[in-house]
């Protein structure tokens, strides 16, 4: 194959074309537009300077995936031949361009950008700049601009993707079509992007940037955003009075509410709960960064790389071929870094953070580690037993030390017996107390249907009532 060099014509008009673009075409074996339909196409056939051009494939593809596609190709076809110079108007965004360089290397001479002309309309501001064939709305901290506007159905198809985030009577500047000279634009709404009069691949929109209190959806960086303006000079006494310290409740409740919603299986609830978790982090985060504690960037790079690590199995040689080997080599990996050299060690690093329960689940799989353990939960149950005799003991001595410790080694039992069944013990607690609730009730409400109170029957008078509600079916 011969050589194909890709050259850039700028915004159209042939007052965007470069020394560098203009002597590459004028040199070229072969000189291929995308389209002739601009300003620039002009100048050249003044110039002299032969040129074909692929507007006829525009006709012949249904849409512009298709187009995408067969430009490439017919480009290939032709460097057979003869050495290649194609022209577009900015290669950097052009995705026929990118689409050709995945296939064989190209040169590119850089030229004017497309969004160049437009870029006045927003002058003090960070621009994001898209093209409406591949657009993709991911947040709306800056304005958007939306270039190579060819059609109507296409608008169609990016005004849905645009509605997800702004309100159908936001402004947007439409730039119709040019060939030549400065752009001039209009303010419509976004609701009539794809209701005016003419497209074609010099049609541009922008969108403005837009305030917080006017979005309809918001990413991670907009959270961000408003916990900086919460902690402001302006922002909220409240928010600007919190510290690492004085959040660390918010964020056990916050997590155990998420986990509640999880086990409701109630989607909408999770995801609003999720999303107090989050903001946990980023308040944590900016008060880190005020403080010299940490930084957000700190706290994603570190869970960043530890995932990396510890999954030496993908991003690595490692091998696991099923879950529990990805487990065991995580946790070998994670006694490397440690620098662990005894499982003693490996036990003293669960966090005293957790909850009881967790933790004596996590110490005990991490003694299992080592072959410490039982194979049968009725083994572990002959223990349970053992400690339950034990606290009926201290009971009787009265030791309320020597009792303590021995209900304490009871719990530790039960939780390896259910750990040993498969049970999680959160989860087998939990479950419990919420049954105990549903029946404390329906015997309350049994009870005052006699037309008697709880606070004036015996507890032998009150297992009767709980006796036949156990025994009813829930």
């Amino acid at each position: 194959m011969k050589s194909i060099t890709v050259v850039s014509l700028g915004p159209g008009s042939r007052e965007y074309l470069t020394l560098g673009a203009l002597e590459t075409m004028e040199k070229a074996e072969k000189l291929v537009l995308r389209t002739a339909r601009c300003d620039a196409a002009e100048y050249l056939a003044e110039k002299g300077i032969p040129f074909e051009t692929l507007d006829a494939l525009y006709e012949d593809c249904e849409d512009f995936d298709e187009l995408t596609g067969m430009i490439p190709e017919k480009l290939m076809a032709m460097a057979a031949e003869e050495n290649l110079c194609y022209a577009v108007f900015d290669a950097a965004a052009d995705e026929t361009v990118r689409e050709l360089c995945e296939h064989v290397q190209c040169r590119v001479i850089p030229g004017v950008s497309l969004a160049s002309p437009f870029l006045s309309a927003a002058p003090q501001e960070k621009v994001e700049i898209q093209t409406a064939s591949s657009l993709q709305v991911t947040g709306t901290q800056n304005p958007l601009l939306i270039l190579e506007c060819d059609s109507k159905m296409l608008m169609g198809e990016c005004k849905l993707q645009l509605l997800k985030w702004y309100d159908a009577e936001q402004p947007v500047l439409y730039f119709p079509p040019c060939e030549k000279g400065e752009r001039t634009f209009e303010t419509i709404t976004l609701e009539e992007m794809d209701r005016q009069k003419k497209y074609d691949h010099t049609v541009a929109f922008l969108l403005p940037s837009v305030g917080l209190t006017f979005r309809k959806k918001f990413d991670f960086y907009d959270l961000v955003r408003v916990m900086e303006i919460l902690r402001g000079e302006n922002g909220c006494p409240w928010d600007k009075e919190q510290t690492h310290q004085s959040l660390r409740a918010d964020l056990i409740e916050e997590a155990y509410e998420t986990a509640a919603a999880i086990d409701d299986e109630d989607w909408l609830h999770v995801a609003d709960e999720l999303g107090d978790v989050l903001l946990q982090v980023v308040f944590h985060a900016h008060i880190g960064d005020q403080t010299g504690t940490m930084e957000l960037g700190e706290i994603t790079t570190n869970i960043c790389r530890k995932m990396i690590e510890r999954h030496r199995h993908i991003f690595g040689t490692d091998v696991c071929e099923d879950a529990e080997a990805v487990v065991a080599n995580w946790e070998k990996i994670k006694k490397e870094q440690r620098g662990f050299t005894t499982q003693s060690q490996v036990l003293n690093d669960v966090s005293r953070g957790l909850p009881p329960l967790m933790r004596a689940e996590k110490v005990q799989k991490k003694a299992r580690q080592v072959g410490f353990d039982w194979d049968d939960p009725r083994d572990a149950l002959k223990k349970v037993e053992e400690e339950a005799r034990e606290v009926r003991q201290a009971l009787e001595e009265g030791n309320r030390d020597h009792l303590e410790e021995e209900v304490g080694d009871l719990f530790f039992s039960c939780v390896n017996a259910a750990r040993l069944s498969g049970v999680g013990s959160e989860m087998a607690l939990m479950r419990a107390t919420e049954k105990f609730v549903r029946r404390f009730e329906r015997m309350e409400n049994a009870v005052l249907r006699d037309g008697k109170a709880l606070k004036d029957l015996t507890i032998s008078e009150m297992d009767v009532y709980w006796d036949s509600i156990k025994h009813d079916s829930e």
